[in-house]
């Protein structure tokens, strides 16, 4: 007859755990001996092997004794049921982990690779690093709002980066952030700006220079964020508009405004 010591030191487990099983009522809890002391045979250490073998496999205890009560079939059953349980919570975990990863990745926590690639190559051509976060930031509600199409907007946009035109477009967006709303410089960038929006427009169409099917709040909420980073481009739709260009995040072609240019 063993000691709850020697019950436990075979079984491979704590005292306190064996305790924890009879309190759970998986392990029965044999008489005492004539000294007080509880006495287990060579089948308590069986029973408490599996016991904690099943416990160990991620069995809640809740299930453990019906486990060891059920016959081969139903045990079968439920072993595989846990399985498929357990491997689906690797698979989330394994997901939070990517996740947790993508903490440390910068842009790519919340972007599409494609988007990534775009601001990396922006990045290479010399844009202001304010400029690249403007981008990121306008995409990164972009990515969440349209993620169907974001990644063939993303490859959209890097392709137009072979035009020097935009490139030139951007690095001078990028001097202009140091300037102030009167500064003439302003108002060439605008018609650079719509110069080369035009030809866009006529010569792939309106829906290349703005295919975007986005609500009017979260285009407001994009204008915001590049406003917030880059000052000068509230100035910059103003003198669009006046050159038949509306919008930031969203343009539209409108009616150049008469008497202000």
């Amino acid at each position: 007859m063993l000691t709850i010591g020697e019950l436990a030191s075979y079984a491979g487990v704590t005292v306190r755990t064996v305790r924890h099983y009879h309190a759970k009522g998986l392990l029965p809890e044999p008489e005492r001996d004539h000294s007080g002391y509880r006495r287990y045979d060579a089948g308590a250490v069986v029973e408490l092997i599996r016991i904690r073998t099943l416990a160990k496999a991620g069995v809640p205890l809740a299930r453990v004794r019906e486990l060891l009560l059920a016959g081969e079939e139903e045990f079968a059953a439920a072993v595989a049921e846990i399985d498929e349980r357990l491997r689906a919570e690797i698979e989330e975990r394994q997901r939070h982990r990517e996740h947790i990863a993508r903490l440390t990745a910068g842009d790519s926590l919340a972007l599409p690779p494609e988007v990534v690639g775009f601001l990396d190559r922006l990045r290479v051509l010399g844009v202001d690093e304010r400029i690249v976060g403007v981008e990121r930031d306008g995409w990164v509600p972009l990515a969440a709002h349209s993620p169907a199409r974001v990644r063939e907007w993303a490859v959209r946009k890097r392709e137009q980066l072979n035009d020097p035109q935009l490139v030139d477009f951007y690095v001078t967006l990028g001097q202009a952030l140091d300037r102030a709303d009167d500064d003439p410089r302003l108002v060439e960038l605008a018609d650079r700006l719509a110069a080369y929006i035009t030809r866009m427009a006529d010569e792939q169409g309106a829906d290349y220079v703005d295919d975007a099917d986005i609500e009017p709040p979260l285009a407001r909420l994009m204008d915001t964020l590049a406003f917030d980073t880059a000052p000068p481009a509230r100035r910059l739709i103003e003198l669009l508009k006046e050159r038949g260009w509306a919008g930031w995040t969203k343009l539209e072609r409108v009616e150049p405004v008469r008497g202000e240019r």
